[in-house]
């Protein structure tokens, strides 16, 4: 018997959202927002409150560097029910980039700005993971690929350990912020059962202009590859068979985290046995639900709000 239904590594983080800021963001200027909300942040940690949230079994190791910032993220997650026995204490001071990282968030009409202090994120490396705890699941997550600085080079490592204990494999890579999608990502792809970027993403994952394109290219490579479509859902190839599913309709509040509680969803019946075309349902209901509320986590903490979202849409 497994411990846990889903392990995952990676960041925990602090979103700081801002809202009713203008477009344009002239210097030497203070500019006032209209609204405002403090968040657990970071694609892993949000996928790992959100499993938890919909009744996964999870754990997850992240680093806690010991700061105000962190107390807010290890409560957030703790209180979800998620596992965190084995996270690592960062031996990092906030001095010279230990501290918890921070993602402020500029919520434009129909777009954003996110500009981050990585912190902790880049101090994780391959030796603070206790392999046998990560592999005490059914399946693996990780997040953040490019985010991941100490720690990338050992992925492949860290991947054919989890796949020789049994382990199921899932990546969602979100940005390079160097913009470079090196040839050594491409490389990881070999492990991974399910690829779940989104169409920009995915697009410069496959060198392709076209997300069609890109999809059917990296499908080639995968065994499951689902794009994540924002307000279009999200298309999935397995084993040569194209899926589409569309979202539900919301009045959405802002859009941060959806793409991680799509992956929650989804995940969440993955490891159930579901079918493919159920996984996305979910992932698409957890994606919509979790834009009602400020921030990737808020929405989601209602199990019961949820359940009755998704029981009104059957």
């Amino acid at each position: 018997m497994s411990r846990f239904d889903i392990t995952l590594a990676g960041e925990a983080n602090l979103d700081l959202l801002l809202h009713g800021l203008p477009e344009d963001l002239p210097t030497d200027r203070e500019l006032l927002a209209d609204g405002m909300a403090l968040a657990l942040g970071g694609s892993a940690a949000i996928t790992a409150h959100n499993l938890a949230a919909l009744g996964s079994s999870v754990g997850f190791v992240t680093i806690d560097s010991g700061d105000l910032f962190a107390r807010f993220c290890m409560d957030e997650l703790s209180t979800a029910g998620v596992d965190l026995s084995r996270s690592v204490r960062s031996p990092h001071s906030m001095g010279n980039g230990g501290g918890t990282g921070v993602s402020v968030l500029i919520e434009h009409r129909r777009s954003r700005r996110t500009l981050t202090y990585p912190g902790a994120t880049h101090h994780l490396h391959f030796e603070d993971l206790d392999l046998d705890y990560l592999a005490s699941a059914r399946h693996f997550h990780l997040s953040s690929y490019f985010l991941l600085e100490n720690l990338r080079k050992d992925v492949p490592r860290l991947f054919d350990h989890l796949k020789k204990s049994g382990l199921t494999l899932s990546l969602d890579p979100n940005d390079d912020p160097q913009n470079e999608w090196g040839d050594d990502f491409l490389e990881v792809l070999r492990y991974v059962d399910v690829l779940m970027p989104n169409e920009r993403e995915a697009c410069a994952i496959a060198r392709e202009s076209d997300p069609k394109a890109a999809l059917h290219k990296l499908a080639a490579r995968i065994p499951l590859i689902v794009v994540k479509q924002g307000a279009r859902g999200a298309t999935a190839i397995q084993n040569g068979r194209c899926l589409h599913v569309e979202p539900p309709d919301v009045s959405p509040v802002d859009a941060v985290g959806a793409g991680d509680s799509f992956n929650a969803g989804f995940l969440h019946a993955f490891v159930s046995g579901l079918e493919v075309e159920a996984c996305m349902r979910l992932g698409n209901l957890a994606g919509a639900f979790s834009t009602t509320a400020a921030g990737g986590t808020q929405a989601l903490r209602n199990r019961d709000a949820f359940t009755r979202f998704a029981a009104t849409l059957r």
